[in-house]
């Protein structure tokens, strides 16, 4: 994909992202800390990182991976888990940089702690 980011930040995103020229799309509605039975782990950290699996997987289904976002949205259920979210963020993307958005806000399902959404595009 052709991007560019802008002001890379040390907590694993950049204040904008650019894309130029890109031949396709891909918005990815929030994903939930849920598997495929719908249960979700009560663990903050076991659930972000379901959360973080499940957008993978909506990339690949598209022929897309982790290098194809571009901006990415982190709704959390309570302040207290910024840092995880922040260290499990920076160990999931490993090096990459989408512009970032995280809000803190009652989320659908009260024992969801954490939702992901994500647009990516290459």
């Amino acid at each position: 994909m052709r991007h560019r980011t802008f002001e890379r930040q040390a907590r694993s995103y950049s204040q904008a992202c650019l894309v130029e020229a890109p031949r396709r799309w891909l918005f990815v509605s929030g994903q939930t800390p849920t598997d495929a039975e719908g249960a979700a782990p009560e663990a903050f950290e076991d659930q972000c990182r379901l959360a973080w699996g499940n957008v993978e997987r909506q990339l690949a289904a598209a022929g897309m991976g982790l290098d194809d976002l571009v901006k990415v949205t982190v709704f959390l259920a309570d302040r207290r888990y910024r840092e995880a979210n922040y260290t499990i963020r920076h160990e999931v993307l490993a090096g990459r940089s989408p512009a970032l958005t995280v809000i803190v806000c009652e989320i659908y399902d009260p024992a969801w702690l954490v939702e992901i959404e994500a647009v990516a595009a290459d």
